[in-house]
């Protein structure tokens, strides 16, 4: 047969099943078996059949959109998160995704966030912005789910995060248990939800293992950068501040230290060891290799877009959800 796009009722002839149990079939609506499901797919697929999208929006006031807000798309990390989530929406459930990188621009977010609104996006993806812009910007009461972040105003929204403050806890226990007695923690400035989820796991290492919380060796970053993180180990270095271990809160962070320590000469590893956080490829790949607290960047992705796709369709409700992913450390040459 001509690949053509056929209406709904010669599918149903083709499949051997009525026009109403077609549409329930497209429309994921009401009941059906496996076994028609199956047939009506496959009928589809052979035929390149499209639903009308338009007609169906006004019918279902469902745009079959979703909008994805990213700080940095160039960012590993992000980029391995928004290409789950896209192939999710995209390649299994028929959905269009705006993908709109920020450049980490409140402005920018903003009139991301109130473009994507305004197109009618059935719901929102927002990793790792700023906590206090969604309540702003987004005026329709849509489902959004958060990665990474948890905002200050909106406690209906759902939050998938990686759990920080285990994560913190670990990267620093593992230091004090391979004998580090004065470890410097690099992290961020912002006081967002990540950033004091991972220092307070540094925290309760360092209470746990009685051991005193130094102010000098607590850095406060502007940027999570690698010359960030090179500059402030060498001003350490300078000021004859004593430490034998690094935790970063990412691996740019712990690749910067590393520059630092090796251009000043120490040994890593011997002299002062390191952990940084996310497990990206240049804790991989840099000499030596970095030890890191693994994030599952796809399993993140793909339960952000789920658990909306759930609150789209009225399969779950935006009460209370508060999902931590489990972190894993990975042992390399820092330490």
């Amino acid at each position: 047969m001509d690949k053509k796009n056929l209406s709904i009722k010669e599918i149903a002839e083709i499949s051997g099943v009525s026009v109403a149990t077609v549409s329930r079939v497209i429309n994921q609506n009401g009941r059906f078996s496996k076994e028609t499901e199956k047939k009506v797919l496959e009928v589809i697929k052979s035929n390149n059949y499209k639903t009308n999208l338009v007609a169906k929006s006004l019918r279902m006031q469902q745009t079959n959109t979703i909008g994805v807000i990213v700080p940095d798309i160039k960012n590993e990390f992000f980029a391995s998160i928004v290409s789950e989530i896209e192939e999710y929406f995209f390649e299994e459930e028929n959905y269009t995704v705006f993908i709109c990188n920020s450049n980490g621009e409140k402005g920018k977010e903003l009139d991301y966030l109130a473009s994507l609104d305004s197109k009618g996006v059935d719901g929102l993806i927002y990793i790792s912005g700023y906590d206090d812009t969604l309540h702003t910007s987004v005026r329709r009461n849509i489902p959004v789910v958060c990665i990474d972040r948890k905002p200050k105003e909106n406690k209906e929204i759902a939050i998938i995060e990686s759990d920080n403050l285990e994560g913190g806890y670990q990267a620093t226990s593992l230091l004090i248990e391979k004998g580090c007695e004065n470890i410097v923690v690099l992290k961020s400035e912002k006081e967002t939800s990540t950033n004091i989820d991972r220092f307070e796991g540094y925290r309760k290492a360092i209470e746990e293992y009685n051991m005193s919380l130094n102010e000098e060796l607590i850095i406060n970053l502007k940027k999570t950068h690698f010359d960030y993180a090179k500059d402030a180990i060498n001003k350490l270095l300078e000021k004859n501040i004593k430490f034998d271990g690094i935790f970063a809160v990412n691996d740019w962070l712990a690749l910067g230290a590393l520059y630092s320590l090796k251009d000043n000469n120490f040994k890593i590893s011997e002299d002062v060891k390191i952990v940084g956080f996310d497990n990206v490829s240049i804790s991989k790949y840099s000499y030596p290799n970095i030890t890191t607290i693994n994030q599952n960047k796809k399993l993140m992705g793909r339960t952000a877009a789920k658990t909306l796709l759930d609150l789209i369709n009225n399969k779950q409700t935006k009460n209370n959800i508060h999902i931590k992913l489990p972190i894993n450390k990975i042992y390399r040459g820092t330490t």
